[in-house]
């Protein structure tokens, strides 16, 4: 049965550095947006905003949505990655909360951009779309519960 993973980042700024976060897979330290998979019960701003406190140690409101990137691994593995944007008016001090995470690190774009540890293409996209003019309102992605009330 084809199910796709569905997975929430968040491109934030602050002074015009970027947020990524460094994780060690396979030896490897690969940077990321702090990022993660949806929940059963929780709506997509509600993932992003706990994957951003458990990888960062942040808590704080995500302000907008940027793109949804389906992308298909090496692997195989089908993603749908739903983007989010967050300016700071200064970068803030980090503290994961993720074991996964080794740390957290302030960056300039292009530092990014021509990072050869990029955890997946979705990286740079990410922040390509994020130096686009394009932001979309949170209330693009309603959540709906069932039953719904009467």
């Amino acid at each position: 049965m084809f199910k796709p993973h569905v997975t929430v980042a968040c491109v934030v700024h602050a002074q015009g550095k970027f947020l990524v976060v460094e994780e060690t897979i396979r030896g490897k330290a690969l940077w990321n947006q702090p990022a993660g998979h949806l929940e059963a019960d929780e709506t997509l701003v509600q993932a992003a905003e706990r994957e951003l406190y458990e990888e960062t140690g942040l808590r704080a409101q995500v302000q907008h949505f940027l793109r949804l990137h389906q992308w298909i691994a090496p692997d195989n593995t089908p993603f749908l990655r739903f983007c989010f944007a967050l300016d700071l008016p200064a970068p803030l001090p980090t503290a994961p909360q993720d074991s996964d995470i080794d740390r957290c690190l302030w960056l300039p774009a292009e530092e990014i951009l021509q990072a050869p540890n990029l955890r997946s293409p979705l990286v740079a996209e990410s922040l390509r779309c994020w130096q686009q003019p394009a932001r979309y309102p949170l209330s693009m992605l309603a959540a709906f519960n069932w039953p719904f009330p009467a």
